[in-house]
């Protein structure tokens, strides 16, 4: 049974709806957002990131003229929804106004308040299901007058002190490659957080201030993100080899520092006409899980076909 709660200040975050089926709790935020800013199971750990005042902000010129005076973007944690490509400041929309919430049978779908600026307007719908599952399903629609060429940015700013594991693409492409590794310009090739073997991609989490980010052509549409003695696992579907991606064709990348690790799918590119929208969804799942071993793709493969 689904059940609802409107919370009055969620931590500095103000106004949240708390949503429970008995088994798992998430929080989404009412007065800025939507985001996620709680998954976990009912008096367990936040999977999700949320010390507003640990991850900061930053502006200029540009995105107070885009955005208003005295505007600023914050990274605020949780899970987001960002629209792909990157851009300063056209992407990096403030989230900070309300959010209307209309309640479903499974769930709720939150709707942000659109900013015109921008020419997007953001849509989350949450489905719970009777276990440790839960769907996110993200839109996006173009409120612009002019065509935009746009994917749907998926991005769970996670807690710490985890290990991420995404599985690579092993199809036998013979004289062709078969996998992307796309690096970011402030990445180390040689950062002792990661491992890239003939299955995974292992990505510790660590103390290690200095950022790292690396995407994947990830055509299993699967990660799971080994933390406090559960796993957070992600499924999605992927389009790879029928539709474009940004970023080389990555649907799965991930952004890793001392704060938090971002685990990030995005949708294909798509080239949308004023008032149309795109969508893409995410399969949460959460699972009990303490035996740890990452020596080898055997061992990882044990681990996760528990799962």
């Amino acid at each position: 049974m689904i059940t609802f709660k409107q919370i009055d200040s969620y931590k500095d975050y103000g106004k949240a709806l708390e949503i429970e089926n008995g088994v798992i709790r998430a929080v989404v935020t009412l007065d800025i957002g939507p985001r996620i800013i709680f998954f976990g199971f009912i008096g367990g750990q936040n999977i999700m990131c949320d010390n507003r005042e640990l991850l900061g902000g930053k502006t200029d010129g540009d995105y107070q003229k885009l955005f208003g005076e005295g505007k600023k973007w914050e990274n605020l944690g949780g899970h987001r929804i960002w629209a792909a490509p990157e851009e300063w400041p056209l992407t990096y929309t403030p989230d900070d106004m309300p959010v209307s919430f209309e309640k479903t049978e499974n769930g709720a779908i939150f709707t942000s308040d659109a900013s015109a600026n921008a020419g997007f307007a953001k849509t989350l719908e949450i489905k719970m299901g009777d276990g440790a599952d839960m769907q996110v399903k993200m839109k996006i629609k173009n409120i612009s007058d002019k065509t935009r060429d746009y994917a749907i940015w998926a991005l769970s700013v996670s807690t710490t002190g985890g290990t991420l594991v995404v599985p690579m693409n092993t199809d036998d492409t013979v004289l062709l490659p078969n996998r992307v590794v796309a690096v970011w310009p402030y990445t180390d090739i040689k950062d002792y957080r990661y491992e890239l073997s003939n299955k995974y991609a292992v990505v510790e989490n660590t103390a290690e201030e200095r950022p790292m980010k690396l995407g994947f052509d990830s055509k299993q549409g699967k990660s799971y993100y080994f933390v406090g003695g559960e796993v957070f696992i992600k499924r999605f579907d992927t389009f790879h080899g029928e539709r474009p991606y940004v970023d080389y064709g990555c649907s799965f990348e991930t952004y890793n520092c001392n704060k938090f690790i971002e685990i990030e799918t995005l949708s294909p590119i798509e080239t949308v006409s004023p008032g149309g929208e795109i969508e893409h969804s995410e399969n949460w799942s959460l699972r009990k899980f303490d035996k740890l071993d990452f020596s080898s793709d055997e061992a990882i493969d044990r681990m996760i076909s528990t799962l």
